[in-house]
């Protein structure tokens, strides 16, 4: 099953900058993992926000949940999730 999710990111200021750069490195190599087992397809910035937009493939929302909360950054994250279903006129 395929998902649109776009994920806000708002880090609170009172914790100590190496913490959140501990935080921001192990949630770049969590997100590479979940990329090469094929389970996080397309990863984009969205220009001038702490934000992406992502395509997730998984097998169900408990698996979908289950991924997005093991995310370092998940407690800081606003998530907006959208199931997608194919369109009749794809020819992909």
């Amino acid at each position: 099953m395929l998902y649109h999710v776009k994920m806000d990111v708002k880090i609170p200021r009172d914790i100590p900058a190496d913490t959140v750069e501990a935080i921001k490195i192990a949630e770049k190599k969590r997100a590479t993992a979940l990329q090469e087992a094929g389970k996080w397809p397309h990863l984009w910035r969205v220009v001038g926000q702490y934000s992406n937009i992502s395509i997730l493939d998984v097998a169900s929302n408990d698996e979908l949940h289950e991924l997005l909360s093991s995310l370092p950054l998940f407690p800081y994250m606003t998530i907006q999730v959208t199931p997608l279903a194919k369109h009749p006129s794809s020819i992909v």
